[in-house]
């Protein structure tokens, strides 16, 4: 039975679209690492590990997958150029299975015994977060959940008012204060509200600097207290919105980011314009944090739960 059998059609096609610049980039690169090769050997791995290198997988996570790959040829002696394709995606796949990532099919939220599931989403400007947020609560307004969403990113007035463009737009409800107010007082009031209007999920946005850890640092400790007085365990999930078209850059925002507040899930934006869509198998690999949510195109639909099958599947399908 196919893998995308759990998965819709439409999703499968929009997550081969949104992977092709990765998947033709990488394609290409093999192919001209085994010319004139009927076997992997030495020369063929050391080709493949700059090139897994240059597609921002990442030099730690390239070196494990290598690693691997020459265990493999050494135990089955004779491995022809053709395998190759399969023998890579085997042991990205199981490199993923290792890492914290689980495989989701659909937006759903655990229960928390009446109250709503909290997500404080946090990420430099610019990796579209504010854009991420607004699908999110589409997503899980379309799988049947009450949403409310909470502007909590009140440094820039821009931030606000985009916000409130997507509640608009999705139809649900936003918590906003004046630009320059607290952003734990904003917090504190949407739970509240959330609470109060027994809500299914509510999505707070947060500031994006990163000029100073230590002032991040301390803003996002003063918006999880506040939360907790409403909802002691809040908040359950700390989503990190990563620009995977900066490469090697997500990997250093995401490094600094779990230095600052304990991010415990990932979503990786703009696949669709990059051929680095390899950063998302170093991240997942390095940080041990589960990807949840991939971007893989401009329209409300292409925000997708990550699933890590799905993903190395669709990156090594033949056209």
């Amino acid at each position: 039975m196919g893998l995308f059998n759990f998965f819709s059609k439409e999703k499968k096609e929009s997550l081969d679209k949104g992977l092709e610049k990765t998947k033709t980039s990488l394609f290409s690169r093999l192919a001209k690492a085994v010319v004139g090769k009927s076997t992997v050997d030495t020369e063929v791995l050391d080709n493949l590990e700059e090139i897994l290198v240059s597609s921002d997988i990442g030099v730690g996570t390239t070196l494990k997958i290598i690693k691997r790959l020459e265990e493999r040829v050494a135990k089955d002696k004779y491995v022809g150029t053709d395998e190759l394709n399969n023998l890579l995606k085997d042991e990205i796949a199981s490199l993923l299975a290792e890492n914290n990532t689980q495989d989701q099919v659909d937006f759903v939220v655990p229960e928390h015994q009446g109250m709503p599931h909290v997500i404080m989403v946090v990420g430099v400007n610019g990796v579209g977060k504010t854009t991420t947020i607004g699908k999110l609560a589409y997503q899980f307004k379309k799988s049947g959940k009450k949403v409310l969403l909470g502007a909590a990113d009140t440094f820039r007035a821009a931030a606000v008012d985009q916000l409130d463009i997507w509640s608009k737009r999705v139809d649900v409800p936003i918590i906003k204060q004046p630009m320059g107010s607290d952003p734990a007082s904003v917090a504190f009031d949407a739970v509240q509200s959330a609470v109060a209007q027994k809500m299914d999920v509510v999505i707070i946005d947060t500031a994006g600097r990163l000029h100073n850890k230590i002032n991040l640092m301390n803003e996002l400790s003063k918006i999880k207290r506040v939360m907790q007085k409403v909802i002691p365990d809040a908040p359950h999930e700390i989503l990190l919105v990563l620009d995977a078209s900066t490469g090697q850059n997500a990997i250093e925002q995401a490094r600094q980011f779990t230095k600052a507040t304990d991010v415990n899930a990932l979503a990786l934006t703009k696949l669709d314009g990059t051929a680095k869509g390899g950063v998302v198998i170093g991240i997942s690999d390095e940080f041990r944090i589960p990807v949840k949510y991939i971007g893989v195109g401009e329209k409300m639909e292409d925000l997708q739960v990550f699933n890590k099958l799905e993903f190395v599947d669709s990156l090594f399908s033949e056209n």
